[in-house]
């Protein structure tokens, strides 16, 4: 099996992180593949946000919670100390699908380099209101964007759990 299977068979979603901090090269190189993943007529429409500063990190996850509905303390984001945030451009008709490739893209380097992730909902809810738009302005970037997903990363804390098995019947022929 070649590396990338294995990666790809591995790679699990994580819902407890350690609190320790990650060195910028890991979170840079994880990003490189995300900007690097497939993208609709190469329009290149999602971006990356990468939040590492606590008081914001903080700040987004209790506005994911809000969004979910969750008991005031819950952590949507499992104490991962950075989140990686895509939104995408919507000038670009794949901009979601487009999106989400750039974050299976990084799932798949974090596990590479030896960190865990958990894609995170609620972008969409988030980048559609006043808090996500501040966000964006606060970076200077202009134009319409669309929360696609978050991604909590980090080292994890405890055991990589095992993989389910897969359902069958999810794979077909037409010759």
């Amino acid at each position: 099996m070649s590396d990338l299977m294995t990666i790809i068979k591995e790679r699990r979603s994580i819902r407890k992180y350690k609190s320790d901090p990650l060195p910028k090269e890991l979170i840079d190189r994880i990003m490189e593949a995300g900007v690097f993943a497939a993208s609709g007529m190469g329009k290149q429409a999602p971006i990356i946000i990468a939040v590492t500063n606590r008081e914001l990190r903080d700040k987004i996850a209790e506005e994911n919670r809000k969004i979910g509905g969750w008991e005031e303390g819950f952590d949507p984001f499992y104490g991962a100390p950075v989140i990686l945030i895509v939104a995408s451009n919507l000038d670009a008709r794949t901009a979601v699908y487009d999106g989400s490739v750039t974050l299976g893209n990084m799932m798949l380097m974090a596990h590479e380099l030896g960190l865990s992730t958990c894609w995170i909902h609620r972008a969409k809810e988030e980048f559609a209101s006043d808090f996500g738009k501040e966000i964006l302005d606060s970076l200077g970037i202009e134009g319409d964007y669309e929360g696609v997903g978050h991604l909590a990363l980090g080292y994890i804390d405890g055991d990589m759990p095992a993989a389910h098995p897969r359902k069958p019947g999810r794979t077909f022929y037409i010759e």
